[in-house]
């Protein structure tokens, strides 16, 4: 206890001694205060008393003292040192009488015919061009802003324009990895389709791109891939549908949506069956008992998207009707379970129309639109069969029906399988003898003699001499190419400018047929930024490409000799200097090969891309075209 109560009285002594001190200090500074003000007013009172004492000679003194206090501190400020801070105009080494006085131009105010003026109007003419300069330098700082401001708003337009066309980009961007990205998705599902493996996403996807199709037919409506599906399987489905309705961007968003209430239904069956809650107790929470539940659903089938919609808007009136006597839990449950067969009979319209619209571009394409602008042809089609076969045929049971309107889409198919039967029984298949005026304009006339003489050249070139390489590609040669088109990029092309040679007679051919080999060459082709092109090009405005190399794969898979190498040679073009003649030979059955390029000096080191070499049947060169920089 003795200890506390010595720290209680430590810590308010030393509180005592700051509020003490800190007093002391205001007082001082109040003290202060006033003395430097008395010091000041007897200052100011004995100023006032010397100058209501002195003389004439002591004014003047006094006031020549106080400008020269003012010269010396002049002086100072315009940095002048001791040494000519005590210089008169009297008393200076320089023996200037003017020394203090102000500099004047006097050259300059007589060119400007101020010569003579007094002082005081050069003075006047100094401030007002000092006033017009002030008011000239206002004005430049106006415009400065001005020009601050439009150069501002310049950039502020250039930048919402560049900010426009990245935005346009970026949309294009994503526009184009959505297509990608969907033509990717139609790829695995083609894919797993092939595989037999599909999911129903692929079936359905399949259907809906089969429908720009005239040659695909889907058969069944869509919301039949559905049946048999279980609780996983229409939840996964459920979630690639999203996917697609992202990805295809409201294209076919009816069709999806359709399917996406008809899969929600289904999911939504299959979830009350596995929790076994089809009791009595959930059937009256419905407002469907169990026993009404199938005739509700015969109420609903055969029913088209418009009789359903009607439907559908009856029941709506009479809920919010709310009449007497009518049960509201029913009529509710009615609506959402309307919803399902409203999707299914809309699918189902849509799968009609689509088979319907096929069916007459199949009919148009075939020229079987309608059977009665064939009767003419028909009627002597059966005169014809008549006077062969005596039975009478389905065409003329088709004759009887052609009051009809609508027809069987099977009926119509065999119609036309005996027209084409009846058509090739009376030699309707042989071509007849048109004159020059029926011909159609464009149709190219080619006689007998020069035909068989086209023929007989081709024969020559394949089995005789065999200049040219057949059309078939053997699987090597495909392997070949497909070595050859490794490592291409943006800035080579194909390149196949093959130069004839000379007619060759080989010894071997007797033995072995010739044939020119197979090749797969490419040109590199490039920009070349010299000074000129740097001058008067850029990279929006790219000067014209040049050719810096050449890759040339030539296949040689049917050497006789695989110990000699294949080789080339070059020579210059006799009749154009520029361009130069690079030959390839190999040796039986190869003929020698040659191509044009352009003659410039070859780069031969390894670094620069340099290749020479045969390897796994396949001779590559490849080279590319010297740099030449101009160096002081």
């Amino acid at each position: 206890m003795p200890k506390k109560s010595s720290k209680k009285e430590k810590y308010s002594t030393s509180e005592s001694d700051s509020s003490d001190s800190s007093d002391n200090s205001v007082k001082l500074l109040e003290k202060l205060t006033k003395e430097r003000i008395r010091l000041a007013e007897e200052k100011k009172k004995r100023k006032e008393y010397i100058k209501s004492t002195e003389t004439l000679e002591e004014k003047r003194i006094r006031r020549l003292l106080k400008k020269q206090r003012k010269e010396r501190s002049r002086k100072e400020r315009m940095g002048w040192d001791n040494e000519y801070l005590h210089y008169t105009n009297s008393d200076n080494p320089f023996g200037d009488g003017n020394l203090l006085s102000t500099f004047v131009w006097q050259k300059k105010l007589s060119k400007e015919g101020l010569k003579g003026v007094s002082q005081e109007e050069i003075e006047d003419i100094n401030r007002m061009k000092q006033e017009e300069n002030k008011r000239e330098l206002e004005k430049v700082k106006k415009r400065r802003l001005e020009r601050e401001l439009e150069r501002q708003k310049r950039e502020e337009e250039t930048q919402m324009l560049q900010r426009s066309k990245e935005a346009a980009q970026f949309e294009e961007w994503e526009r184009q990895e959505d297509k990608f990205h969907l033509e990717q998705a139609r790829l695995r599902s083609h894919i797993r389709i092939q595989d037999g493996r599909a999911k129903p996403i692929d079936l359905l996807a399949k259907y809906i791109s089969a429908e720009e199709e005239v040659d695909a037919v889907e058969m069944h409506e869509p919301y039949t891939y559905l049946n048999g599906l279980q609780i996983k399987d229409l939840e996964d489905l459920v979630e690639d549908i999203k996917v697609y309705k992202e990805l295809e961007r409201g294209k076919n968003l009816d069709y999806w949506n359709d399917i996406t209430v008809i899969v929600e239904d289904e999911l939504q069956k299959l979830r009350k069956l596995e929790k076994n809650t089809f009791d009595s107790g959930l059937n009256r929470r419905e407002g469907i008992h169990q026993s009404v539940a199938n005739d509700v659903t015969s109420v609903f089938k055969g029913k088209t998207a418009a009789q359903l919609a009607a439907l559908e808007k009856n029941i709506e009136n009479k809920i919010n009707g709310k009449a007497d006597g009518i049960d509201i839990g029913y009529w509710e449950s009615l609506l959402s379970q309307l919803k399902a067969h409203m999707a299914r009979a809309r699918l189902r319209d849509r799968h009609q129309e689509s088979l319907k619209r096929k069916l007459q571009v199949l009919k148009a394409e075939q020229s079987i639109s309608t059977i009665n602008s064939n009767e003419a042809q028909s009627s002597e089609i059966q005169n014809t069969s008549t006077s062969e076969d005596t039975q009478p045929g389905p065409s003329q049971d088709n004759e009887k029906g052609d009051g009809d309107v609508e027809q069987n889409p099977e009926d119509v198919v065999n119609t036309w399988l005996n027209e084409c039967f009846h058509a090739y029984q009376a030699g309707g298949y042989s071509p007849k003898f048109l004159t020059p005026d029926e011909i159609e304009p464009g149709t190219i006339v080619v006689m007998e003699e020069d035909d068989n003489k086209r023929l007989e050249f081709a024969r020559l070139q394949v089995v005789g001499k065999g200049k040219k390489v057949e059309n078939v590609i053997t699987k090597e040669e495909l392997m070949l190419q497909k070595e050859a088109r490794k490592g291409m990029d943006a800035d080579e092309a194909q390149f196949s400018v093959e130069q004839s040679l000379d007619s060759q007679v080989y010894l071997w051919s007797d033995k072995y047929r010739p044939r020119k080999p197979r090749y797969f060459n490419r040109v590199h082709t490039g920009f070349e930024w010299n000074k000129y092109n740097q001058t008067h090009y850029d990279m929006d405005n790219p000067p014209p490409k040049i050719v810096q190399g050449y890759k040339f794969n030539i296949f040689y898979p049917d050497l006789i000799t695989k110990n000699t190498t294949p080789e080339y040679y070059l020579s210059p073009c006799p009749d154009n200097k520029e361009f130069a003649i690079l030959r390839f030979h190999a040796g039986p059955p190869y003929e020698d090969i040659a191509f044009k390029i352009v003659n410039r000096e070859w780069e031969y080191s390894y670094k620069r891309g340099f290749r020479c070499q045969f390897h796994n049947n396949i001779f590559q060169l490849w080279f590319h075209f010297k740099r030449y920089r101009y160096r002081r």
